[in-house]
């Protein structure tokens, strides 16, 4: 999806982008100082901006001290922020950026160098679950994986189900990317079970087009369990050899 599509669909788009991008470069701004900038009328910058906000995109917010101009005395003017909603606006074209950069690995060094990518950077992942559980020994994995997740933008849970707990991922910050690129997702799921310690299974993504990111993890098994259900690769080989 391009910016424009979001910021609207028309003549007005590319004005509303500029509206956006110098909100973003400059932080938040007042209406003024947004028409000095961009070389526009104040009237021709609040129609974006009142476009903008009932879109979602930006906010009104009190001026702080450094934020606060005024023509004369007076009260000074509110100012718009971008909104979540309108950094993600710029936070896609990133996506597209990192999409060219892997197509590019990808093309000169091959597949095998995207996946080697890819699980690079979840280590840092696993190495920061290491710091949280010696920070707090008494949570679970799971709990200090989750929390890892959060900082990195995944927006991440945990629930219990009957055969364990699920992990759920309400957001996930390359689903753009991973749509082209499943070793994003399947390096995720191996730092996951390396993580856990444990096989764990994909139930839904969102770079496939579901909803949430969903992880089942089972319960563990007893060693009883795994020796009487499960031969061993050396029993096999015995009994093959017999």
């Amino acid at each position: 999806m391009e910016i424009n599509d979001t910021l609207d669909v028309g003549a007005d788009a590319p004005t509303r982008e500029r509206v956006a991008r110098t909100i973003l470069e400059r932080g938040p701004s007042s209406a003024s100082v947004l028409a000095e900038q961009l070389l526009l009328t104040p009237a021709a910058v609040r129609r974006h901006l009142d476009h903008m906000l009932e879109t979602g995109l930006v906010e009104l917010r009190e001026p702080r001290p450094h934020e606060a101009r005024t023509r004369g005395r007076g009260r000074p003017a509110k100012v718009f922020a971008l909104t979540a909603a309108g950094h993600d606006l710029f936070e896609q074209q990133y996506d597209d950026l990192a999409a060219q950069a892997l197509r590019f690995l990808a093309e000169t060094a091959g597949d095998e160098a995207v996946t080697e990518f890819a699980r690079r950077r979840w280590a840092v992942l696993e190495t920061r679950v290491e710091e949280l559980l010696a920070l707090d020994p008494d949570q679970s994995p799971t709990r200090a994986l989750a929390a890892a997740m959060r900082e990195a933008g995944f927006a991440a849970s945990v629930s219990e189900s009957p055969m364990g707990e699920q992990l759920c991922q309400q957001h996930c910050p390359v689903a753009h990317v991973a749509h082209e690129f499943p070793q994003l997702c399947e390096a995720e799921t191996e730092a996951i079970s390396r993580v856990l310690g444990r096989h764990v299974q994909r139930l839904a993504t969102i770079a496939h087009g579901d909803g949430v990111c969903t992880t089942s993890i089972p319960h563990t098994r007893t060693s009883t369990t795994r020796t009487t259900s499960t031969p061993t690769l050396s029993a096999t080989n015995e009994r093959r050899s017999s």
